[in-house]
């Protein structure tokens, strides 16, 4: 009868609290996984703007090479400027996509400690 009634405390712990944890760390984990990528996205087209126009700077020699310098600064900062709109939705989209799981998360361990 112990090794029943302990064997059954042991899962309703687990189904209440354990599972229920993982869950939440496996969400969190994906989220973080999801941020970090898009954070290091962010910083490799930073990075890879800011040496091209180091570039295009350091090889001006005149006024036309002065000119497309200027140009190409301007093309960049527009390109930068969408790709900082796209990385905002994208971000956006992901927050909404944490809170759509941790609430089916919160809805299913409430539906499961009513059975329970």
């Amino acid at each position: 009868m112990t090794k029943t009634a302990t064997a059954k405390t042991g899962e309703q712990f687990a189904s209440m609290f354990v599972t229920p944890l993982r869950a939440y760390g496996a969400l969190n984990l994906e989220t973080a996984e999801k941020l970090v990528a898009a954070q290091f996205g962010v910083a490799e087209s930073l990075s890879e703007a800011t040496l091209a126009q180091a570039r295009s700077w350091l090889s001006v020699k005149g006024v036309e090479d002065f000119q497309k310098a200027l140009d190409g600064q301007q093309q960049t900062m527009k390109s930068l400027g969408e790709r900082m709109k796209s990385d905002a939705e994208t971000l956006m989209s992901l927050g909404q996509d944490y809170v759509q799981k941790s609430q089916k998360l919160v809805e299913g361990q409430m539906k499961a400690a009513g059975t329970s």
